[in-house]
């Protein structure tokens, strides 16, 4: 195809729609003229977990690029299963696509996993052609904008928690930092027996310490940053519900990850009696994932990690049952900027988002230079969502080919 006369023909065939109808329609126009050449992937070195990285080519020369959440194996499944199902196909069918995708892996274990991962990056890469063929940031086109910045709360800990200077030194770090957080993420406190690492119980003197150290923490950061408490899923539900009661005071924003992934009834139990919310739900996958904490009530708050749980399309379509509940939603992330900037461009076109993650680990401010962007990707405490085409980044590739994984190829 002449690229010149497809992007003309492109923007006449914009011009007749309504906004409104921009994307079905103007993809009824463009059925069968543009289609999936390649897809390619690559692992990049990452923060906390390695960065799988997707690349969708077209035959409109339009390329599209998506990320995933942890994992080796992932590029495997993107080239061995993914890549021949797509290849072919008209990129703007992102639905039918996600759908032939995880019903063509239900062998490998689609339902969850590696799989339902790697079909996140192709998806969110799709995400990127679509907004580019139809010249719209992804955002407008999940239904639109319910907000133009999106609230970001840092991931980090004080050096000891138990020490009122060391929290006094980390409260003046969060408030001159220049992304100008006001929500912080700090994990809770556990002594280890080397004979139990398994266990899911605490000591008093653990609920002492959290009691005391939160307490550090809040009166170091004052009212105007809220806190939220971090547990890695380790306790059973009666120290869950004790630790929430002793950190209640500081009115913490949310409990999260307190008990192991999947859903029991006990996470209702806990839910119905906790004095401070309770968060779960990075470790889900897709909406059925999701479904018995929504419907049940399992949590106050769910939190998808979207690069990871299904994708752009089937996060909006997870927030929207939780919304029915009057449910609010958070996004985990640990991602390169590209995987952030796809997850704020879904969480601003949720109704009842509350915040997303920033984690960076090793990276520090050197994370936000993996990618190409218009100013700071956060600002005043709130991601800036891009007014450009598509996810509307680029890739820093001197930056990422520095960080490739050992042996890898740039998109080999």
């Amino acid at each position: 195809m002449n690229r010149r006369k497809f992007v003309e023909g492109l923007a006449a065939s914009i011009a007749v729609f309504p906004f409104a109808m921009r994307f079905s329609s103007t993809a009824a126009t463009l059925r069968k003229k543009v289609k999936i050449t390649d897809l390619k992937a690559l692992m990049v070195r990452g923060c906390i977990a390695d960065w799988p990285m997707v690349k969708v080519e077209t035959d409109a020369g339009v390329t599209g690029y998506g990320e995933c959440y942890w994992g080796r194996g992932i590029k495997e499944v993107i080239l061995g299963y993914l890549r021949p199902m797509i290849i072919g196909e008209d990129p703007l069918d992102i639905d039918r696509l996600y759908t032939k995708m995880v019903q063509h892996t239900g062998g490998a274990g689609a339902i969850a996993g590696v799989t339902i991962t790697a079909i996140s990056g192709v998806e969110i890469a799709l995400w990127d052609v679509v907004g580019k063929i139809l010249g719209v940031p992804v955002c407008k086109l999940l239904g639109g904008q319910y907000r133009n910045h999106v609230r970001a709360y840092s991931t980090s800990s004080p050096r000891d928690l138990l020490d009122p200077a060391c929290c006094r030194e980390f409260a003046e770090e969060l408030k001159s930092h220049r992304y100008g957080f006001n929500i912080v993420k700090t994990d809770f406190l556990r002594s280890r027996n080397p004979e139990e690492p398994y266990s899911r119980l605490l000591s008093n003197q653990d609920l002492s310490n959290n009691a005391r150290g939160f307490a550090n923490l809040r009166e170091a950061l004052g009212e105007g940053i809220d806190i939220a408490v971090h547990c890695h899923w380790e306790l059973d539900w009666a120290d869950a519900l004790s630790l929430a009661r002793a950190i209640a005071p500081i009115r913490p924003s949310w409990l999260e990850d307190p008990m192991p992934p999947d859903f029991s009834e006990t996470w209702v139990k806990l839910t119905e009696h906790s004095p401070v919310p309770i968060l779960t739900g990075e470790n889900l996958y897709t909406r059925h994932g999701f479904k018995p904490f929504i419907l049940k009530q399992g949590c106050h708050i769910i939190q998808i990690d979207i690069p990871k749980s299904g994708g752009l399309l089937e996060s909006k379509k997870i927030s929207d049952l939780a919304d029915t509940f009057y449910m609010p939603v958070c996004t985990h992330s640990a991602a390169s900027p590209l995987g952030f900037m796809a997850s704020a461009h879904c969480a601003a076109s949720m109704r009842n988002f509350k915040a997303q993650e920033h984690s960076v680990g090793r990276f520090g401010d050197a994370w936000e230079k993996f990618v190409i962007l218009d100013g700071p990707i956060i600002k005043e405490g709130k991601i800036q969502i891009p007014d450009k085409p598509g996810l509307g980044v680029e890739l820093n590739e001197d930056l990422v080919r520095a960080n490739l994984f050992p042996g890898e190829q740039w998109w080999g």
